[in-house]
């Protein structure tokens, strides 16, 4: 099966923003992958809500939206208002994830969690049946452009293995640093879905990059 492809908006010119939308229209990719950081959770701000509204109204993918910020259940309206097909929110910041997974699900989109680097795959066990994805950090959050986290390779095998034992359908997603080498190590170590920054759209032929990364 070939992996779900979703280019990083974060890594997109913002002074032709739309003309890049219409490239991942055109192209081969699965989803829209939007982080959004409020510069507390993250050291880094990116897009508000009104940008995004734009975003959904150009974009003819299915949204992932990433939610990199403190409080993330309080933003469940206003990603649902987007037409959102998956809500990611941080293990990190939840203090009551299994509630915030079911406030999400009850708004109709898909549930995911995502990990930083240095969170343990094991503190999943009691939640993994209940989400529809895991997103796996491959670098540190906050800024686009880092060094691929290599651990990320064995922390995926261990996500799956995990999702195997308790019979759980859940998807594994993986976002930083990928590109064709880090793709490919991530697919045959059991990545369901990659999220590309860089590798795409700094590309000299970005719908050829995300055909590449589609067919790894």
């Amino acid at each position: 099966m070939k992996p779900i492809i979703a280019p990083s908006l974060l890594s997109a010119d913002f002074a032709y923003l739309a003309k890049d939308i219409e490239m991942v229209n055109k192209s081969e990719a699965d989803w829209l992958h939007i982080d959004i950081m409020d510069g507390v959770f993250v050291p880094n701000i990116s897009f508000g809500f009104p940008v995004l509204k734009y975003v959904a109204e150009l974009t003819e993918k299915p949204l992932d939206v990433h939610l990199m910020i403190v409080n993330p259940e309080k933003f469940i309206p206003e990603v649902k208002a987007l037409g959102a097909h998956t809500m990611n929110v941080h293990f990190e910041a939840c203090t009551h994830l299994h509630r915030v997974v079911q406030q999400i699900r009850d708004a109709g989109m898909h549930p995911a969690v995502t990990l930083n680097p240095a969170t343990p795959v094991a503190l999943l066990k009691d939640i993994i049946k209940d989400v529809y994805m895991v997103l796996l950090m491959s670098v540190n959050p906050g800024f686009g452009g880092q060094k691929f986290i290599e651990h990320t390779v064995e922390k995926v095998r261990e996500l799956r293995q995990l999702i195997d034992s308790t019979g759980a359908q859940t998807l594994i997603e993986v976002d930083g640093g990928v590109n064709l080498e880090t793709g490919y190590k991530l697919v045959e170590a059991g990545a369901d879905a990659l999220v590309a920054g860089n590798s795409v759209f700094g590309a000299a032929n970005p719908q050829e990059m995300i055909h590449q990364l589609k067919n790894l």
